[in-house]
């Protein structure tokens, strides 16, 4: 018998009694629909990861709501983003708060988050879309992800990781697909006063680890107790634990299949304690998501993904390093540093440039005072950048591809 493991997700009860999940009831709804996370990714990036590259995952948010409260503002969308990006980098402010025995296990994933600013037809965008809907709650159903029922129809998986605001029905706080589920439904659910840190939130779920936890099933984790008492998660450096946490136990917390004094690892993000308690992911847990980009991954498209990119706005092509242009830049891919050359003094002389990356951060900007440049780049992390012209009539930009070096 095929077993149908495609959709996991958790749920939040806004009370002692913990967290519950509506795996039980999705399953049973839509379980003989649904593929499993074992079918072939036919569309990919065409490259693997690079060494320690920084993987942007552009977001698009989808908040279906039937009244004011449930229309979330921009701003609490872009706390969420915030959160998403400190706690996947290991930059959150919490992170002091790991119990030493797991502090060498914490891991920064180097995945990070942007809003798309290009849609599905080419168009600017800001990713954020707010929608009215007749509906006044949702079941763990997908129907939130249909415009005919509803919700609003999700943009092309391939490029953009969707994300549902909406009113979840009762305690449900969130859930996810697994990769390799349709592409239709491909994204994650979260209830709309459990997004962000600021605007409608319903505490103690109120500091944006439930989109943290479904991104990460989305991105291939498991519960740590792996769904069982004294489950598998797969993972190698999460200690096993009989079952879900919640609310926010004392150091350390151990239950009877605990290998060890230091017991559960409760402040993992894929445990189902509250949003204060929650601050790190493992290494090897970073390793399980960031196998998903790789060659053969079911997210490996994303690596080719520039929608984040507002030049790229009306389906236009990324201009080419084109020598009639008066300028090329090289080498790319580029290790140490990149080169700026004009075909004379005269052009360049004055000319700014700027490199950013893929998110819109900048990371040098450089005004030009002869026809070659060299810039350096050695520190720069491993990913997508692109080079812009500032000064000139009609801005030229370069996408560029850091790599590691390949000098011991």
């Amino acid at each position: 018998m095929k077993f149908i493991f495609t959709f996991i997700c958790w749920c939040c009860v806004i009370n002692a009694i913990g967290q519950r999940c509506g795996t039980t009831d999705y399953l049973g709804q839509h379980g003989a629909s649904i593929i499993t996370g074992t079918t072939t990714n036919t569309e990919t990036a065409g490259r693997d990861t690079l060494k320690n590259e920084v993987i942007v995952i552009p977001v698009v948010i989808h908040i279906v709501y039937h009244n004011n409260a449930q229309n979330i503002s921009n701003e609490q969308v872009l706390s969420q983003l915030e959160v998403l990006n400190n706690d996947y980098r290991r930059l959150n402010a919490d992170n002091a708060r790991t119990p030493v025995p797991f502090a060498s296990l914490a891991a920064d994933t180097r995945i990070t988050f942007c809003l798309a600013k290009v849609d599905p037809n080419g168009r600017h965008t800001t990713g954020i879309i707010h929608k009215y809907t007749k509906a006044e709650l949702f079941l763990s159903d997908d129907e939130m992800k249909f415009s005919s029922k509803g919700g609003d129809d999700a943009w092309d998986s391939k490029k953009y990781l969707n994300i549902w605001v909406c009113n979840l029905f009762g305690r449900t706080l969130g859930y996810s697909v697994l990769p390799g589920s349709p592409s239709n439904t491909d994204g994650i659910v979260i209830q709309y006063n459990a997004f962000g840190t600021t605007g409608t939130l319903n505490p103690p779920f109120n500091k944006g680890r439930t989109a943290t936890h479904e991104i990460g099933h989305w991105l291939g984790l498991r519960h740590l107790w792996g769904d069982a008492v004294c489950g598998n998660d797969g993972i190698a450096d999460t200690p096993p634990q009989q079952s879900s946490n919640s609310n926010c136990p004392s150091f350390p917390h151990s239950s009877s299949c605990s290998v060890n004094s230091f017991g559960d690892m409760f402040m993992n993000y894929m445990d189902f304690t509250d949003d204060d308690c929650m601050n790190m992911f493992t290494h090897g847990q970073k390793n399980e998501m960031r196998g998903q980009f790789a060659t053969g991954g079911f997210r490996n498209s994303f690596l080719n993904s520039t929608v984040c990119d507002s030049s790229n706005a009306q389906g236009d092509p990324f201009p080419e390093d084109d020598i009639n242009a008066g300028i090329s830049v090289y080498p790319n891919p580029f290790t140490d540093q990149v080169i700026i050359s004009y075909k004379n003094v005269s052009e360049a002389a004055g000319k700014t440039i700027k490199l950013y990356d893929v998110t819109g951060k900048l990371y040098l900007t450089q005004i030009l005072k002869s026809s070659k440049t060299s810039i350096s780049v050695a520190n720069l992390p491993n990913g997508i950048y692109f080079l812009k012209t500032e000064s000139d009539v009609k801005p030229k930009i370069f996408k560029l591809i850091k790599q590691p070096s390949n000098r011991f």
